[in-house]
């Protein structure tokens, strides 16, 4: 059974490990290994929007429901990331940074898609981008090393690819539908 209290103090413990996003990938994993369970809580992804779970200085847990056909600009973290796939189907597009590029451009460096039951850890330096490319909502748990709403980072234009300023209430309107 799926218990939200257990998955963030476990998520918390996972901190004291030399290597707190693999240890976080394998509660995640844990978490939606079971869905029914985890929707049997959370509830099954019916609109789009995130749900904050738990946020600290150190650690963000988010219930992230991506709206059909949602999209999202390419972006980092700036912290470490665990993604984990409960309902439906997350494709990801990773970028890499253009050595000398004055202007903070990036390039297209490989692609991971998670279908349900499936996860992924990022290091702090991955830059990535998001498409629920269903027609209906995906549900995912993100966790990340720190706060992820007060913690700048970057997003990238999606048609120079240039470097510029996260805007949080543009993600969050994309991410709802």
């Amino acid at each position: 059974m799926f218990d939200t209290d257990q998955l963030i103090a476990d998520c918390q413990a996972a901190l004291s490990d030399p290597s707190p996003n693999k240890a976080v990938r394998e509660v995640v994993a844990r978490a939606v290994a079971d869905p029914e369970a985890l929707m049997a809580v959370l509830g099954t992804p019916a609109k789009g929007g995130v749900h904050i779970l738990h946020r600290a200085d150190d650690l963000t847990v988010l219930n992230v429901l991506w709206a059909p056909k949602a999209v999202l600009l390419p972006h980092d973290h700036a912290m470490w990331a665990v993604i984990g796939v409960y309902a439906g189907r997350e494709d990801n597009i990773l970028w890499r940074r253009i050595a000398g590029d004055a202007a903070g451009r990036i390039e297209a460096a490989g692609a991971k898609s998670l279908a349900e039951g499936e996860t992924i850890a990022f290091g702090p330096e991955v830059v990535h981008s998001v498409i629920n490319p269903l027609s209906r909502v995906t549900g995912a748990l993100h966790v990340y090393g720190g706060d992820f709403f007060a913690t700048p980072r970057s997003e990238w234009d999606p048609e120079k690819l240039e470097e510029g300023a996260y805007d949080i209430e543009r993600v969050m309107r994309a991410i709802g539908g």
